[in-house]
């Protein structure tokens, strides 16, 4: 391949601009203030007007990526430096900085060429007349739309009017165009530009930029571009469509071509939205630009509801709250209308006719909200659910499992779990996560583990039963699996294994691309791409040449695993609670499912769960609101995780750097949290005052586990408090700062995609307050004082309660008690201990060890859940260990469920025990 124009050329690297939106606005404001300073003049106007210049040579390079105020206005800007305009140039400056700021320019035109030296409060009187045909249309929604192709100045000032005529009234938004001239440049402005919505591709442009960026050979290589250099230039087009498709699947794409049309939209048939051949027609251009932002935009069941509170109704049916009648006639609880406001209860009805729709059997605007959000988040399929990802889970499990089947089970997973093994009446396996001792919390479980458990299972005859593999990613603390691994290596035991990831605390994770590649629903269709392609099959021919025998169950654990392409299924579900981390109400959950057998094996067995847990009369409120935050990630989801991100990578920063935080806090890092043998990448760190932000995408890519960013644990052992004190007396009493997970020593801090540079800066200036009355707290106490502090501290940081292991579940709880892998029923003991004869209490105070001295089996008659860490310590059949005692001995929290002190744990009396041993 010929080289290209801009290849000999020296590349400036824009790898510091780690969020390139936000780093735009605080250079333009650090802009503004210096060139004001420098049109007052004084002492230092050489070293304002030196700094000036680097601030515009430090701006350039990006701003080629944003349609305003565009790379054209550093000519002016240039021009009144050179021309010692400071006055003009500080004003053109502030006029662009605040327009950012507000984002003014999405909502009328700013004209730059209008200011002159006159009255600064002129400035925001010259732009677009508030009454024209521009501003009315400047009031719609407004994105930016990227052209690729190489264009002189003056084609580009050409198309740029030519799109702009075809506005129309009728328009339900505005946009305007960027230029740029390679697939580097192209690949840089939908990662940097979080306005862009579409992508015209035409055939004329470079594959090299004049700036680098590191990430973009990670892009390539996503897509499976390793050697761009070897793709033929008339390829261009279709390369980076494809590799767009994989950074921002949500944009839409148009091809302009100069080769058999035809031929190209059957290559980019998935990745465009159309192909358009050579000189296309801008009007109809314009009108599929608009028609798939569109297509994005609207929310069927939220525009039904909204015209169906409209219609005058005269309800003789359910809810007397329906169109707020109880409300605004009582004479007593009309300050519930005036809070809420009447568009609440207008939109309150049980109908499913009138234009709305049944939850249960969706035909309307409900079944095609589902659809829209299943492109939304790359699933076959999608489901509503209006009370929880509790609900979610048991609706799956109950689908797919059958009693008797074998689960493999997260032992710390969220206790829906535990209680839909319940009802599925499953033979439930296990499995235990990494202990993280030193901090009272548990991590993820080893691959290695699972893969053992699946192949003793293999080796006893029973992988004919074992239906599913349950985990949790991420977990609470921030925990990610490498999913595609797990589920390839477990495919190559058992090719039809199903997968349920609790995605609760991850539903953002779609909509970003570091995040997306651990994603169930992204790692399924890969997989399921990979598995079909000549390129695998010839990988696993080599593969078996010398591949472990699978009655090897060493060799087996100790080398990657690859499954058979002709008999691998990919058969994948996701449960996320879209409230805990996007925009809906709470309990707006969703059930997403890529499972190859669904419409053959499932669809009726889920139908039926999914009748037996959800209400009949479901929250249309709530249903709306996962149609509405559907829309918002497919328009502005990849900026929001990147903010969520940038606003935990500013708390660690700030946490990191601040010398008395320091001393009384600290962060956990990557290193704390993942055990070196899963941290491949060797990356101990997201960020560190030596270094700053490292780069996550290899640890992303390779590791076994990785950490979530916007998870931020704080170690506050020093302190001397535990973590609930923590939370709820000094962080939420005194300064109404609200969390939810904590450990013995440690508070977690989550960003989401609402936090906001406020909102951190507050909690920053929270810490340092504790910590400045802690230390003069420290300053005043008396020596007895001292020690008892002292002791306090030792309390939470070296005298922890050990972190004990599952045990095993009694004999009499398991088909086959012998066997290895040590499957136990649950549901049989959960349902015994409603015989209250068969059960008794037995207290913690020496009782329960002298029983265990005394050689007997302790067995639990329920689920015991202590929050922290909110997960059962012991379930129904289980065994009560020496190290679960000591740990509930020792735990010093005041929530435990299933637990009552003054009474002790409840377990089957040894009778009930004997009993059942003896059939």
């Amino acid at each position: 391949m010929a080289e290209t124009k801009k290849q000999s050329k020296k590349r400036k690297s824009l790898s510091h601009y780690y969020n390139a939106s936000q780093f735009r606005i605080d250079t333009w404001n650090r802009l503004k203030n210096t060139a004001r300073q420098l049109a007052a003049g004084g002492s230092k106007a050489e070293q304002n007007r030196k700094l000036v210049r680097e601030l515009i040579a430090y701006l350039a390079p990006v701003e080629v990526y944003w349609a305003f105020p565009g790379p054209q206005v550093f000519q002016q800007l240039n021009r009144h430096e050179e021309l010692e305009e400071y006055n003009l140039l500080a004003r053109k400056i502030a006029r662009i900085a605040a327009a950012l700021l507000s984002g003014e320019y999405r909502r009328k035109h700013i004209v730059l060429d209008a200011i002159t030296d006159g009255d600064c409060e002129q400035d925001s009187n010259i732009d677009s007349g508030a009454g024209s045909d521009f501003e009315r249309a400047r009031k719609r929604p407004y994105f930016e739309v990227l052209i690729v192709d190489d264009l002189s100045q003056s084609q580009m000032d050409a198309q740029r009017s030519t799109l702009a005529a075809m506005r129309r009234d009728e328009d339900n938004f505005t946009y305007a165009p960027v230029f740029v001239s390679s697939l580097d440049d192209a690949l840089i402005a939908v990662s940097f530009n979080h306005a862009i919505q579409s992508v015209i591709i035409r055939f004329g442009f470079d594959l090299h930029s004049e700036n680098d960026l590191p990430v973009l050979n990670k892009y390539l290589h996503q897509a499976h571009y390793d050697h761009i250099e070897d793709v033929d230039r008339s390829d261009y087009g279709m390369v980076l469509a494809d590799v767009i498709a994989h950074v921002r699947p949500e944009l839409d794409l148009f091809l302009v071509t100069d080769q058999s049309v035809e031929e190209v939209a059957g290559k980019v048939g998935k990745t465009c939205r159309r192909v358009f051949y050579n000189s296309e027609d801008f009007f109809e251009l314009h009108l599929n630009i608009l028609r798939g932002v569109d297509d994005r935009y609207r929310t069927p069941f939220f525009s039904a509801l909204k015209d169906y509170s409209k219609k005058p109704t005269g309800v003789f049916h359910a809810l007397p709250i329906s169109r707020g009648k109880s409300i605004i006639k009582s004479h007593w609880i009309q300050d519930m209308g005036e809070f809420y406001g009447i568009n609440i209860f207008l939109a309150e009805t049980s109908s499913t006719s009138g234009g709305l729709d049944s939850l249960l059997e969706p035909h309307g605007p409900i079944k095609e909200a589902q659809d829209l959000t299943a492109r939304a988040f790359g699933s076959r399929q999608t489901f509503f659910a209006t009370n929880g990802t509790s609900t979610c889970n048991k609706i799956v499990v109950q689908a797919l499992v059958r009693p008797d089947d074998i689960v493999l089970v997260d032992r710390d997973c969220h206790k829906s779990h535990h209680y839909g093994m319940v009802l599925a009446g499953a033979n439930v396996v296990y499995l235990d996560s990494y202990p993280l001792h030193e901090y009272s919390m548990y991590g993820a479980v080893p691959l290695k583990l699972i893969k053992e458990k699946l192949l003793v299972l293999r080796q006893e005859g029973k992988l004919d039963r074992v239906k599913m593999l349950l985990l949790t990613n991420c977990t609470f603390d921030g925990i990610i699996y490498n999913v595609q691994r797990v589920m390839e290596e477990c495919l190559a035991i058992k090719p039809d294994l199903v997968f349920l990831w609790d995605e609760a605390w991850f539903g953002f994770a779609r909509f970003g691309p570091t995040y997306r590649q651990r994603t169930a629903m992204y790692s399924a269709t890969l997989l399921r791409e990979r598995y079909r392609s000549s390129q695998y099959r010839l990988e696993y021919e080599d593969y078996l040449k010398d591949a472990a025998d699978l009655d090897d169950i060493e060799a087996c654990l100790d080398r990657p695993l690859m499954p058979d392409p002709d008999k691998v299924r990919i058969r994948t579900y996701a449960t996320q609670s879209t409230h805990k981390t996007l925009t809906a109400l709470r309990q707006g959950s969703m059930i997403h499912i890529h499972d190859q057998d669904y419409k053959s094996k499932v669809e009726e067995a889920f139908h039926e769960a999914y009748m037996t847990h959800t209400s009949t009369s479901p929250n249309y409120q709530i249903l709306a609101s996962l149609d509405v935050g559907r829309r918002q990630v497919e328009l502005e989801g990849f900026e929001l995780v990147q903010k969520q991100v940038e606003m935990a990578m500013t708390l660690r920063k700030s946490i990191s750097t601040h010398p008395l935080l320091c001393k009384y806090f600290r962060l956990l890092k990557v290193g704390d949290m993942v055990p070196e043998q899963y941290r491949q990448s060797g990356i101990e760190s997201y960020y560190d005052p030596d270094h700053g932000c490292n780069d996550i995408w290899e640890a992303w890519a390779g590791d076994e586990f990785c950490l979530d960013a916007t998870r931020v644990t704080l170690f506050v052992g020093h302190t001397g408090m535990d973590g609930d004190t923590f939370k709820n007396d000094i962080l939420m009493d005194k300064y109404g700062i609200q969390i939810n997970k904590t450990s013995r020593n440690s508070v977690l801090f989550m960003t989401n995609i609402g936090t906001t540079r406020s909102s951190v800066a507050y909690l920053i200036e929270v810490l340092v307050k504790i910590a400045k009355d802690l230390e003069e707290q420290l300053e005043d106490m008396s020596p007895a004082e001292r020690r008892l502090h002292e002791v306090n501290v030792k309390a939470v940081v070296d005298d922890l309660p050990p972190l004990p292991d599952f045990s095993h579940f009694h004999e009499v709880f398991r088909t086959d008690p012998a066997g290895k892998a040590g499957e136990g029923d649950s549901r049989s003991a959960y349902f015994l201990a409603y015989d209250e004869e068969k059960w008794e209490f037995i207290r913690l105070d020496g009782e329960i060890q002298a029983a265990m001295d005394a050689g007997r089996q302790v067995v639990s008659a329920s689920f015991i859940i202590p929050y922290p860490p909110g997960f059962p310590i012991l379930v129904p059949g289980q065994v009560a260990s020496r190290e679960i005692i000591e740990f509930l001995t020792k735990l010093d929290v005041k929530e435990i469920h299933g637990f009552r002190a003054e009474l002790g744990l409840r377990v089957f009396t040894q009778e009930a025990i004997d009993e059942l041993s003896k059939n």
